[in-house]
């Protein structure tokens, strides 16, 4: 990704690089992305992206349980402190 787009940079026409498979409109969106980075920060963005992935389900997860237990507690007539 990081290579395709320094040749990109380098002036290699856009229509070129999807001799490899890559398609122009694939090129703008890593441009836009990941433009001026280099490898390894990208490989830190992706782990910093899977990670907030990971936490955001996290709490998605503890959200549900949380709402569960609190319809458990409603039916059967117990208060919980909050």
């Amino acid at each position: 990704m990081i290579g395709m787009l320094k040749r990109h940079e380098a002036d290699l026409k856009a229509g070129s690089v999807s001799q490899h498979g890559i398609s122009t409109a694939t090129l703008y969106t890593w441009k836009s992305k990941y433009g001026g980075m280099e490898v390894a920060e990208v490989q830190r963005l992706k782990g910093l992206e899977d990670e907030n992935r990971r936490l955001k389900q996290l709490v998605a997860d503890l959200t549900l349980d949380k709402e569960a237990l609190k319809s458990v507690t409603r039916k059967n007539g117990w208060s919980l402190p909050v």
